[in-house]
């Protein structure tokens, strides 16, 4: 068994196959100098079925959707962002848009 792990992520790689999903996470390093690559370190892999990552992510939208409401505060991504992630603004939109 695997130690329990509390870390923080800003990277994340995503694979999914007929037989399972891959989700692999990793950190920026914290002060990159300007004029090269930056280096990232992986943190580690969770594997689970496709199953589960659709309900965990079903999950994760209600609970989001939820502390947004109760906040009043949405949390948005730039452009430039959505863009980097291929998700159109529409797409980004019908997602998020809450369910009546």
């Amino acid at each position: 068994m695997a130690e329990p792990f509390d870390i923080y992520t800003d990277v994340f790689t995503i694979t999914i196959t007929p037989f399972g999903a891959n989700l692999s996470f990793s950190v920026r390093e914290a002060h990159p100098a300007p004029a090269r690559q930056q280096e990232i370190q992986r943190l580690g892999t969770v594997r689970m079925s496709v199953e589960h990552l659709k309900a965990m992510v079903t999950v994760i939208r209600r609970q989001v959707l939820l502390v947004e409401s109760e906040t009043g505060v949405r949390a948005e991504l730039p452009n430039n962002v959505l863009n980097q992630l291929g998700i159109s603004q529409e797409d980004w939109d019908a997602f998020w848009r809450q369910s009546t």
